[in-house]
């Protein structure tokens, strides 16, 4: 293996480390392990209110070690879901993220949304948003 090779895995664990210290100052959380928990709970979800091709299209955007993590589990003959509101959407992320003690709820989620709209490209924002359910477009500020 050249060294060429290894700087594509130490990019991409950086690319992935910089999200979550983005996400953690946002938040102010102290764990990273848990903001990547969060992290991974919402892109998921997010991920299975999606058509195939606009799934596609957002994990395109992610860092390579989150891409991994978006597809991991993904199980296409369960998705889209078809839940439609708020509260469902928020259960199934706290059913992920568990026994975090800094977790807020909403609140923490729309700040995963910003970071979203802050590393993801407006267009592709703007698509994930108009397929999403109404409740949920209305959780995640516009960009």
């Amino acid at each position: 293996m050249t060294t060429g090779q290894i700087h594509v895995f130490e990019r991409t664990t950086h690319e992935a480390h910089e999200w979550v210290n983005d996400l953690s100052g946002r938040l102010g959380w102290s764990s990273e392990r848990d903001v990547l928990r969060l992290l991974r709970a919402v892109i998921c979800r997010v991920r299975d209110h999606l058509q195939i091709n606009e799934m596609a299209q957002l994990s395109a955007q992610l860092p390579i070690m989150l891409r991994g993590m978006y597809y991991e589990g993904w199980q296409p003959k369960l998705t889209p879901v078809r839940e439609r509101h708020q509260d469902e959407f928020v259960a199934a992320i706290e059913k992920q993220v568990g026994e975090v003690l800094d977790y807020r709820g909403p609140e923490d989620i729309r700040v995963v949304f910003e970071l979203l709209n802050a590393r993801i490209s407006r267009g592709e924002v703007d698509d994930v948003r108009a397929n999403l359910p109404t409740e949920l477009r209305d959780m995640w500020p516009a960009p």
